[in-house]
């Protein structure tokens, strides 16, 4: 009898770190029955990636409102996916990261007695406050599932610390980069003219900025802190991906729209973005995804948030931890800009963060638990 798993996911990012596990999944036919259901909680994103990894949803809950609130989504989230249990009735579901999608799904599970697996699972700042909600979610989800598949030591120790058994957690990596290094290849074209255009000897700022607790004050201080690069490097390109966040757009745009070397885009398309991270020198984001895509693409990161639950890329030296003081962010992306052993240094460090086989120890993982699981019922 296969092994059905329910994989439940609603962001972008959430897609992309699924895409590779349900494709492993349904590549291990017929010992696995793969089901995909999606929440929509990012819609127009979520469907981008979708199409990206020619990915199909089995079932939509489309829960996607102008201007929701994590407590609207977790409430219909909560209100429909029941419904999909109750038809699918898999041996186990699995969730992604830190969302309000993951939360509530997994939650439901739960209630439903249904067994979760949490991929990238035991990142942790120890503020509840940042990375609002999401550190919530992540501790609740924790709570709440069977295995832990943790993307680095870190996370694997912080779940051990938490009371997780060592049986229950699998270190496996983090499955971004095996979508990263499926995807990048040597003779991308953009879709969008203004970066298929970017010259090519030319040198290039990636910044990304959209979290809840940079709105406001701190992202005004990031986009500071731009001006003042580009005031010192005029030759440097500074390429923006806005969210579609109202409130990131109206700072953003605000303070940058119109400065010359400064060009601001919708949200980029995986393929995208990807590439265009590789053809950066440097990226400034408040992102958590991006801090594990950049190292294996050899580009220094510089982190614009006060913590991160990613201290690895930290502490390997392939990231740094700026917060949003304007003259730090200036003085340390001149410094990569000006200095080449400094540079060096940070583009020169294994990635911590996974070998691109994720996905395969993960679904290696459940397989294990079911046939353990059929043993004890036998």
């Amino acid at each position: 009898m296969s092994i059905k798993v329910l994989s439940v996911f609603g962001t972008r990012p959430e897609a992309i770190k699924m895409a590779p596990v349900v494709r492993e999944l349904q590549r291990r036919v017929p010992q696995f029955q793969s089901v995909v259901c999606v929440t929509g909680q990012h819609r127009d994103m979520l469907d981008q990636i979708m199409r990206s990894f020619d990915l199909k949803a089995d079932f939509d809950l489309n829960v996607m409102q102008h201007a929701q609130s994590p407590a609207q989504v977790a409430s219909r989230v909560l209100a429909e996916l029941p419904q999909v249990l109750e038809q699918v009735s898999p041996d186990m579901m699995l969730v992604q990261g830190d969302t309000t999608t993951t939360c509530a799904a997994a939650l439901t599970a739960f209630m439903h007695r249904v067994p979760v697996g949490h991929v990238e699972a035991g990142l942790r700042t120890g503020d509840l406050s940042q990375p609002f909600p999401e550190e919530m979610n992540r501790r609740v989800t924790t709570v709440v599932s069977t295995l832990h598949f943790a993307p680095t030591l870190d996370a694997r120790i912080a779940l051990a610390r938490e009371g997780v058994g060592a049986d229950h957690i699998i270190h496996a990596g983090n499955t971004v980069i095996d979508a990263l290094l499926q995807s990048v290849r040597s003779d991308y074209a953009f879709e969008d003219g203004r970066l298929a255009n970017l010259p090519r000897d030319g040198r290039i700022l990636l910044v990304t900025t959209h979290r809840r607790e940079s709105i406001g004050e701190p992202m005004r201080q990031i986009c500071e802190g731009i001006l003042r690069i580009k005031q010192a490097h005029p030759e440097l390109t500074v390429v923006i991906p806005l969210h579609r966040n109202p409130a990131v757009r109206d700072i953003v745009l605000g303070k940058l729209a119109g400065q010359a070397g400064i060009v601001l885009v919708d949200p980029l398309p995986y393929l995208d973005f990807v590439h265009m991270m590789a053809r950066s020198d440097v990226i400034l984001t408040d992102s958590g995804g991006v801090q594990e895509e950049a190292p294996s693409l050899k580009r220094p990161v510089l982190v614009v948030r006060e913590v991160t639950e990613r201290p690895e890329g930290v502490a390997a030296g392939v990231a740094k931890l700026l917060g949003t003081n304007p003259q730090r962010i200036f003085d340390e992306v001149h410094r990569l800009l000006t200095d080449e052993a400094a540079y060096r240094a940070m583009v020169g460090v294994k990635n911590p963060y996974g070998d691109g086989h994720a996905a395969r120890y993960i679904v290696d993982a459940i397989e294990c638990w079911q046939q353990q699981r059929s043993r004890k019922r036998a």
